[in-house]
């Protein structure tokens, strides 16, 4: 062990930010170990580094005893004998003798290499996990390396490979190698074998992520996604408002000739989005929901909050959806439980009239 260690580990704190005095203490608990290994001892060790120099010294530690009772002599050491080394030692003092065998610096130096490259693996994994845990619940743009067995898909997102399980991938879409895609980061987990990110492509706040990159007015605070539900690869249901009457929130994540939400769209492989007008007024609320369908009359019951809606007839089917995909959705969006009922169409005796003639 020499000055270049030194120097090498004044780098890595200049570098990586990995703190001298942590390697110094790592090495001295690791070269405890590689002596009682390669020496076979059973003794209680110390191990000192000089911070200057490099240079190790081993110390057994003894305690002074009146008489020794361990046969091999190395846990103890009678006062008789500790004197001899310094008179000021008395019975339950802790002398350090050194032992450092001749050939200890060639297994100092192999140790020092270990213990150096574990400590930069454990600070760089300690540096994604900071960077990724602070990009959780934010859009990343990655590039699909493999497919496991298993149905994970594995993606290249900077500094990590992040995973995608099959439950959060849209049914139906294929992630093929170097396909470029948008992920909203799910999950930072920090484990024994480093960090591990979650990726998914079907969670609701992708679409919402989405809409923030997309819109400016979203990313200066004018306009406000209330809330999504969202049924992926198929279709998502987007509730906003604008805190400016002058702005139509609407029209806004529409954007001109409806390229703003198209743009969201193509990159969902053609997701259909419904963009839905918030209000404060649960009933009006619930009516936008149901888009594209007309609504007649919402009923509301705040106790169990129910909403009773009635629609023409004609636009029954409409507004259920298909397979209830659309009542589906919007219940999902207002947190109200909506309840469809048709109405036959009351024609007004003009209008009969008018048919007659």
């Amino acid at each position: 062990m020499n000055k270049e260690l030194i120097n090498a580990l004044e780098d890595l704190e200049k570098e990586k930010g990995i703190k001298k005095e942590y390697i110094f203490d790592a090495l001295e608990a690791a070269l405890i170990s590689a002596y009682k290994r390669n020496f076979m001892s059973a003794q209680n060790v110390e191990v000192n580094m000089d911070r200057e120099t490099g240079a190790v010294k081993v110390c057994a530690m003894k305690t002074v005893v009146e008489e020794v009772e361990d046969a091999n002599r190395q846990t103890q050491i009678s006062l008789e004998d500790a004197k001899k080394i310094n008179k000021s030692y008395e019975l339950g003092d802790v002398v350090g003798i050194e032992v450092t065998p001749a050939n200890f610096g060639r297994i100092a130096a192999m140790t020092a290499k270990q213990v150096v490259m574990q400590r930069i693996r454990e600070a760089e994994r300690g540096m994604i996990y900071s960077e990724y845990t602070e990009r959780e619940n934010e859009l990343v743009t990655g590039v699909v390396q493999r497919t496991e067995k298993n149905g994970n898909v594995f993606v290249d997102i900077g500094k990590i490979e992040a995973v995608m399980p099959p439950s959060e991938q849209i049914s139906g879409e294929k992630y093929e190698f170097k396909e470029r895609y948008k992920f909203y980061v799910s999950e930072v987990k920090n484990t024994v074998k480093g960090p591990i990110v979650n990726v998914s492509r079907s969670h609701p706040n992708l679409v919402k992520k989405m809409f923030e990159m997309e819109v400016p007015e979203i990313k200066d605070g004018i306009v406000e996604i209330k809330s999504v539900s969202r049924e992926a690869g198929s279709r998502s249901k987007i509730a906003v408002y604008s805190k400016d009457s002058d702005v139509d929130p609407q029209g806004a994540c529409i954007g001109a000739k409806g390229m703003r939400v198209q743009n969201i769209s193509d990159e969902l492989k053609g997701e259909k989005i419904d963009i839905v007008k918030w209000s404060d007024n649960p009933a009006e609320f619930i009516a936008a929901s149901l888009s594209p369908s007309k609504v007649l009359e919402v009923e509301i019951n705040e106790d169990d909050k129910t909403a009773h809606v009635k629609v023409p007839e004609s636009q029954l089917s409409l507004a259920i959806g298909k397979s209830g995909q659309n009542v589906r959705l919007a219940a999902r969006l207002t947190g109200w439980k909506i309840d469809i009922k048709p109405v036959a169409s009351e024609k007004s005796l003009e209008e009969l009239l008018n048919e007659s003639f």
